[in-house]
Parts: structure tokens; C-alpha cells; sequence
């Protein structure tokens, strides 16, 4: 079986976007393409010092912890080949989640897809048309340009694919407080966008 490296893994709350507050296994696997300067988990960017660890061991963990649920993310998740991963997990009945900047080919089986694009590396127009909710990070008022862009290339991207797609516009979390109030107002002028939160920090989880 497929070795991947995992940076972390553990059982916790998704945190974001539409699937909030939902119980999931999270694999943060190492390494990354992107490098946003807001990223979440910096440290995940090297693979250095890094495990190894296989989808038998990835499955094991899972189910130790009765999670019907996973969520994997990064890093850059899609920089590996995950569709051992995923048909090992759809074969136990475990749903699959992956969080993405769009980057790259997205491989495997997924129940829901989340791509958050970055404006330092942009997404594939195939990525886009895979997703199932797009999240754009806010941290400045010139962060909605890049957002409403996104939301052009996606519509694009769709054609005649008629996918219901899901938009959330999030604030980078240390400028929530400024930026918050110019999202909750542009979501009341564009209703096509969502609010995504970042609960797990703000009731200090994982």
C-alpha cells in the first residue's frame, strides 16, 4: 500500500464552511506548492522529519476513533496520489472530505470538495469545476476583486455542468475584526456568497 506523509492526524470538529460543526478525521499531510503567507499550519509546509505512514495505518487510526468521517488537508493535499486512500476508505464506508487550494489534478474518490483559492498560485480550472463550495480568504477590502474573480472563472469553468456550488467568503483570522463587518455587509449586496467562521478557533479546538 501507498506511504504518505502525515504531518498530523486526529479527531475533531470541522470548523469551516458548510459542513461546520460536523464530527471528521483530519489528515494534515506535509508539504505544500503554495505557501500562502496566512496559512494555518506553516509548520506542514516541509516534508523534513516527516513520517511516512501507510493507508492500512491511515485506516486503522480512523477506525479506532469510529469516525465515519474524513477530512484530509494540508499543506497542499494534492501534491500525492490519493485515490488508494480514498477507495480504502469508501470501502469501509467512511465518507472523504479534501480541502485544497486547487493547485493540482485532484485524484481519488471524494464526497465533498473544498477549494480555497489563493491569489499567489491560482487554481485549476478543473479543480474549480470539481468543487462543491469555494471559500475565498478575506484579509483585505481588495480580497473581494479576487473573490468575485474566482466566482467568474468558476461559472466559466461550469459551462453546461449545472453542479450546485456553495461560496463562502471567510475572514483571514487575524483581521477578523476588521474585515468581518465588510463581509457580512458585501454578502447583503451579493447573496450568491455565504459567511464560513472559523469556529474550531474560536472555541479553541483543533
Amino acid at each position: 500500500m501507498a506511504d504518505l506523509p502525515v504531518f498530523e492526524m486526529f479527531y475533531s470538529l470541522q470548523g469551516e464552511g458548510s459542513n461546520a460543526g460536523t464530527a471528521a478525521y483530519f489528515i494534515r499531510l506535509a508539504g505544500c506548492n503554495v505557501c500562502c503567507d496566512f496559512c494555518d499550519e506553516k509548520r506542514a509546509w516541509q516534508t523534513s522529519d516527516v513520517p511516512l505512514v501507510s493507508v492500512r495505518t491511515i485506516l486503522d487510526e480512523v477506525k479506532k476513533a469510529s469516525a465515519d468521517t474524513v477530512i484530509v488537508t494540508g499543506g497542499e493535499p494534492t501534491m500525492y496520489d490519493l485515490s488508494e486512500l480514498t477507495e480504502t476508505l469508501h470501502g469501509e464506508g467512511i465518507k472523504t472530505f479534501i480541502e485544497t487550494s486547487g493547485v493540482n489534478e485532484i485524484t481519488g474518490i471524494w464526497d465533498w470538495i473544498t477549494v480555497s483559492p489563493k491569489q499567489n498560485k491560482l487554481p485549476l480550472r478543473s479543480s474549480l469545476l470539481m468543487a462543491d463550495e469555494i471559500k475565498t480568504v478575506i484579509a483585505k477590502e481588495n480580497d473581494f476583486l479576487f473573490a468575485e474573480r474566482m466566482l467568474s472563472c468558476a461559472n466559466a469553468a461550469a459551462g453546461d455542468d449545472k453542479k450546485k456550488k456553495l461560496y463562502y467568503l471567510q475572514a483571514e483570522f487575524s483581521q477578523k475584526d476588521k474585515v468581518l463587518p465588510l463581509i457580512i455587509d458585501y454578502i447583503k449586496r451579493n447573496p450568491v456568497w455565504r459567511l464560513s467562521l472559523q469556529t474550531h478557533k474560536m472555541i479553541n479546538i483543533r
